[in-house]
């Protein structure tokens, strides 16, 4: 298998993990009903956001932390919801890669939740 090297994988990831999160039976209500993700909108953004963090190509522009803040008022996100979600991520990536960035993007999906877990109970 083939590490992660291009935004086109990171799409190609992205697409893949969202195709298996709308119908999981744990998660898939904050992107079709909470929020009605726009998934034509949402992907290249998402993708730009893991293109910064592992191909260090300052794309992105946002604020995913206030994103998830906004959604938790919307529906709570508990552990369970970010245990899953990087359950599916990881599933996702060792599927279709390996390599050090593959292991980048599971560890740092794992840094990203456990610090929006931190702030999400510290504003509830």
């Amino acid at each position: 298998m083939k590490d992660i090297e291009t935004l086109e994988d990171i799409t190609f990831l992205v697409n893949q993990f969202y195709k298996k999160a709308i119908i999981d039976p744990t998660i898939p209500h904050f992107f079709t009903d909470v929020v009605q993700l726009n998934f034509e909108k949402h992907i290249p953004n998402i993708s730009s956001f893991w293109e910064s963090i592992l191909v260090k190509k300052a794309t992105y522009s946002g604020n995913p932390m206030l994103k998830h803040l906004e959604l938790n008022a919307l529906s709570p996100l508990t552990k369970a919801h970010f245990d899953r979600w990087l359950f599916l991520w990881k599933d996702t990536i060792e599927h279709y890669f390996s390599g050090e960035l593959a292991n980048e993007a599971i560890n740092r999906a794992q840094q990203i939740g456990q610090l929006m877990q931190f702030k999400i109970a510290k504003h509830s």
